[in-house]
């Protein structure tokens, strides 16, 4: 996951979904040996010593989708694909930000239903973060958190289960 999330923080921020499937970098070779042709001699080596040794596999061409949600719940992999990773950016407050939200914003059916989502865009607390979060069809997850205010390699958080709601929709697409 820090490899992905690296590959795409390089692209920058206020990027779109992307979506990657992981899949035994052995296995990839045999169904491919074009493909070592792309991969450098460490990963090779490393594929050739571990047998789960992981590559992951861009999406592209994915279909379209009003959110993350409707996205996920579209999607399924073969067996052959090992996990799924998936990279998204999120703004983040502290809970006292949406509770000092003004009562009185016109969010209403006939008004700006986008006036809420506006104000709490436009706090002061908000924070960029990038999620990159991958299960395996195994069970382990692991998640990597960068913020944009903290926009360096060393500055990314780790953990297996930083995002519950994520990995839990991740993990059912491979079901």
């Amino acid at each position: 996951m820090r490899e992905i999330e690296h590959h795409v923080a390089a692209a920058g921020w206020d990027a779109p979904v992307r979506v990657f499937a992981l899949v035994r970098t052995q296995a990839a070779l045999a169904a491919e040996p074009g493909l070592a042709d792309q991969l450098t001699p460490e990963t090779l080596a490393a594929a050739r010593e571990h047998a789960w040794h992981l590559t992951s596999v861009e999406q592209e061409g994915l279909p379209p989708a009003p959110d993350l949600e409707t996205l996920l719940a579209g999607l399924s992999w073969p067996a052959t694909v090992d996990g799924v990773a998936v990279t998204v950016e999120r703004v983040v407050l502290p809970p006292e930000a949406e509770e000092a939200m003004p009562a009185d914003l016109p969010t209403g059916p006939d008004q700006d239903p986008d006036a809420a989502v506006q104000w709490l865009l436009a706090h002061p607390d908000r924070q960029d973060v990038r999620l990159a979060v991958g299960v395996l069809r195994d069970g382990p997850a692991w998640c990597a958190v960068r913020t944009r205010a903290h926009d360096a390699d060393d500055q990314v958080g780790q953990g297996g289960d930083v995002v519950p709601g994520l990995v839990a929709a991740l993990r059912a697409t491979l079901e």
